[in-house]
C-alpha cells in the first residue's frame, strides 16, 4: 500500500488532522509535537485520541510521523539548551504512547564549534537518557543538509550516533530528499549508488520514512530550502524514482513542501497517479 501524507497543524488535535488528511487524499501525516519554535505542547484529550484511533483504523492509516521542535539541540555546549532537549523529548515520547507504534523524528543538532565528535557524543547521551525498553515509538534521526555546524550531514555521522546508543533497536533514520541532495548525495542521477552507500554504512532496515521534498538549491549546496515537487533542482522525475524505487516504495512518504492544503492535495494526487503508472509498467 502507498502511504503518503504531508505536514499538518496539530492545533485542533489528532482527529482533526486525520479528517484533514482524508480530505486531501492522504492516509498518513506528520505533525509537530509542540510549538516548532518554542516549548509549549497541547494538552492531550483522551476523546480526541479515541476518535482519531477509530478514524485511523477505519481508513487504514499508515504510521504517523511526529516532529520534534526545531529548537531542540541535543548537541549544544549550553547545558540549558541540552536540558530543554531532554525535557522536551522525554515528554514527547511519553505523549507518543497515547498513539502507540508510530515514529518521532528530530534534527540531530548543531555542535556550534565543539566539533562533530563532541556533538555526536552529546546526542547519543540524550538518547541514552530518554529511550526506554517499553516504548513503542521509534525515534528517527533526520538526514541533514550540512549548513553551519549541523550534525547528520553524512551517513557516517548518523551511524556514529547510532553506535553509541544503548537501545539502538529503538532508533531509525528519516531520509529527507532535499537535505541529502543538498548534502552531496546525488539521488537525482545516482539513486542506486546512494542507497547502496546508506545500506553499507547504516543499513537499509534502519530507514523508516522519507521526507519527500524538492530543493531550491543546487547539488551539494549545504543549504536547506524546500521547494514544491518538480519545481526545484531535483525535479519531478527524480522524486518519482524515489517513490517507486523497490527499496523505498514500501516506506511512508511525508511532504514538507512550501504548500497550503490545496497544494498538498495536488502533489498527493500527482504522486498517486505516477505511482500507479510506474507500477503498471513493471
Amino acid at each position: 500500500m502507498f502511504y503518503v501524507g504531508c505536514h499538518l497543524s496539530a492545533a485542533k488535535g489528532f482527529a482533526a488532522m486525520g479528517k484533514t488528511a482524508l480530505q486531501i487524499g492522504a492516509n498518513t501525516f506528520q505533525f509537530f509535537t509542540r510549538n516548532p519554535r518554542g516549548g509549549a505542547a497541547k494538552a492531550i484529550s483522551q476523546k480526541d485520541i479515541s476518535d482519531f484511533l477509530s478514524l485511523a483504523e477505519k481508513n487504514h492509516f499508515g504510521v504517523l510521523l511526529a516532529h520534534a521542535p526545531y529548537t531542540l539541540n541535543a548537541a549544544s555546549a549550553d547545558a540549558e539548551v541540552r536540558r530543554f532537549a531532554f525535557e522536551a523529548m522525554s515528554d514527547d515520547l511519553k505523549r507518543m504512547e497515547y498513539v502507540p507504534h508510530n515514529y518521532y523524528n528530530f534534527h540531530p543538532g548543531s555542535h556550534v564549534g565543539q566539533g562533530a565528535a563532541e556533538g555526536i557524543k552529546r546526542i547519543a547521551e540524550l538518547l541514552n537518557k530518554v529511550l526506554t525498553k517499553d516504548q513503542t515509538t521509534t525515534v528517527l534521526l533526520e538526514t541533514m543538509a550540512g549548513k553551519g555546524s549541523e550534525i547528520g550531514r553524512s551517513f557516517e555521522e548518523l551511524r556514529s550516533i547510532i553506535d553509541l546508543v544503548e537501545l539502538s533497536e529503538k532508533v531509525g533514520v528519516c531520509l529527507d530528499t532535499c537535505h541529502v541532495y543538498d548534502a552531496g548525495y546525488d539521488i537525482a542521477a545516482h539513486l542506486d549508488e546512494v542507497l547502496n552507500d546508506f545500506d553499507h554504512i547504516i543499513g537499509l532496515p534502519r530507514l523508516k520514512a522519507i521526507h519527500l521534498n524538492d530543493t531550491k538549491n543546487p547539488f551539494a549546496s549545504h543549504k536547506d530550502r524546500h521547494e514544491k515537487l518538480g519545481q526545484g533542482f531535483l525535479g519531478e522525475e527524480a522524486l518519482i524514482r524515489v517513490v517507486n524505487h523497490p527499496k523505498l516504495r514500501e516506506l511512508p512518504f511525508y511532504l514538507e513542501t512550501p504548500n497550503e492544503l490545496e497544494g498538498y492535495a495536488a502533489e498527493i494526487a500527482l504522486l498517486k497517479k505516477r505511482r500507479s503508472k510506474e507500477a503498471e509498467m513493471r
